[in-house]
């Protein structure tokens, strides 16, 4: 018997998933399975694959409750918060299908030869290798785009989440997709590296930042290769005017939901060196410690389930003291009893006077930094290899301005959290934290390339004079 793939449920260690990891032969046979189809699926009518997509959007609102119950045994999340991004996943076909239209059919101007044409064509075999946070959500946003622009997939889920990856693309076959569009391989990280050593024509990955750099290099040299990546940031929340209670739920919600494992989660919580940033701060570390923390299905559910193993709430602990060792002053107060080993409560670490650290801690720690003006603040915030997402807390309207102009992420808000993003605009950042290829409403951007054509309906019969560019003939 080969290797196996277990998954099991942080909050209480019980088996979900059992199942065999595929190895290099599995990839290459789904790749050729994938290549087998996609001709036939890119010459198959927009329409028709629209189509099929909102069949797809339909079994999966069919199947919300059963989907959202197994992302939360999966990933400790909380019942409320997989309910959502259930939903989101069937929300996402009708934003992917507008975003398409707009790159879909043919584009023609009239000139003096005949006529420009523009079209978009995919560009073949695609691999997509999903998170584990949004495990339906996130990967359903690189798949639902490339199977509207005709592009075929493999698909391999996070090893921590390999059920939701099972079942998404079992509500894909339900829904009448053709054998071979999407096929599904499941494993580690050797699984992952099988499969992008195979003859794909793109990957598309969400993940850390040191996984991104690692792509970046692995296929710098496979031309015409499509590389899109979203990945982490070390994000920055100015909470600079304002009620204190209302700056405190807002870091709350930017800095602890899904447990601090969002890529736009703030990391970092800027505030003046004042009476007023002080008031902040005390708001939200007394918020912090009051937010509930349960297991996935408990009643009242709570704010925060538990991180995604019991290994991943370790490191939180390891990161936390680093900080602590390079001279941070931990404001938290010591948690209560936890429900389980991948659980862990909020941190609010003072790092104004330590040493710096940009490494994105993926939990719920958030580093505090005191300055003295709105100046130092903007430059606090863009002190990052990292940009992905940013925001300001102010009634301001010439702060905001210049915090706009200023900010080094691709996305930037106002007065709402850091983790806040609206499917029919780009996701996505700068630096360590993209290659310029955001998701959401511009995946179509990433899914498909334009082809531009001179077009003639006629042949001239009039040749072209070229006599004067001809050498003399020869006697």
């Amino acid at each position: 018997m080969g290797d196996r793939l277990r998954s099991t449920c942080p909050s209480d260690d019980s088996l979900v998933w059992e199942g065999a990891v595929d190895d290099a032969a599995a990839c290459a046979a789904a790749v050729a399975r994938a290549r087998a189809a996609q001709p036939g699926w890119a010459e198959t009518p927009l329409d028709t694959r629209i189509a099929l997509v909102r069949r797809f959007a339909e079994c999966v609102t069919a199947r919300a409750e059963a989907l959202a119950t197994l992302i939360a045994r999966e990933t400790g999340k909380p019942l409320w918060e997989t309910r959502t991004e259930a939903n989101g996943v069937a929300a996402k076909v009708a934003v992917s299908i507008a975003a398409q239209a707009e790159r879909a059919g043919e584009r023609r101007a009239a000139t003096a030869f005949g006529e420009s044409v523009l079209r978009h064509r995919p560009h073949g075999v695609l691999a997509v290798l999903g998170p584990f946070n949004f495990p339906a959500h996130l990967p359903s946003g690189h798949i639902i785009p490339a199977l509207l622009a005709g592009n075929c997939v493999v698909f391999k889920p996070s090893e921590h989440t390999p059920a939701v990856g099972e079942m998404l693309v079992a509500l894909w076959r339900e829904s009448g997709l053709p054998h071979g569009v999407l096929e599904l391989v499941q494993g580690g990280r050797e699984t992952g590296a099988a499969l992008v050593d195979c003859p794909i024509d793109g990957l598309l990955f969400t993940g850390s930042a040191r996984a991104g750099l690692h792509f970046q290099q692995h296929f710098a040299t496979r031309a015409g290769f499509m590389l899109a990546l979203e990945l982490g940031g070390n994000n920055p929340l100015i909470a600079w005017d304002g009620g204190a209670d209302f700056a405190a739920a807002t870091i709350a919600q930017s800095a602890f939901l899904t447990a601090g494992q969002r890529c736009s989660c703030a990391r970092r919580l800027i505030v003046r060196d004042d009476a007023g940033g002080r008031a902040i701060v005390d708001a939200a570390v007394a918020l912090a410690g009051r937010l509930r923390i349960g297991r996935w299905n408990a009643e009242p559910q709570p704010f925060m389930g538990s991180l995604i193993s019991a290994d991943a709430a370790a490191g939180i602990d390891r990161a936390v003291d680093r900080l602590v060792a390079q001279g941070g002053r931990l404001l938290s107060p010591a948690p209560g009893a936890l429900p389980g080993h991948a659980f862990r409560a909020p941190a609010v670490v003072d790092m104004t006077d330590a040493t710096r650290d940009d490494t994105e801690i993926f939990g719920p720690v958030l580093q505090l930094v005191r300055v003295a003006g709105f100046d130092d603040a903007i430059a606090a915030a863009n002190n990052t290899a990292y940009g992905l997402s940013a925001a300001l807390l102010t009634a301001d309207d010439t702060l905001w301005g210049r915090f706009l102009a200023r900010s080094r992420a691709g996305v930037v808000n106002r007065n709402r959290p850091t983790n806040g993003a609206a499917s029919n605009l780009p996701f996505g950042g700068t630096g360590a934290s993209g290659n310029h290829r955001p998701s959401a409403w511009y995946a179509a951007d990433y899914c498909a390339y334009p082809v531009a054509s001179a077009e003639a309906g006629t042949l001239d019969t009039t040749a072209p004079d070229l006599t004067a560019f001809l050498a003399p003939a020869r006697p």
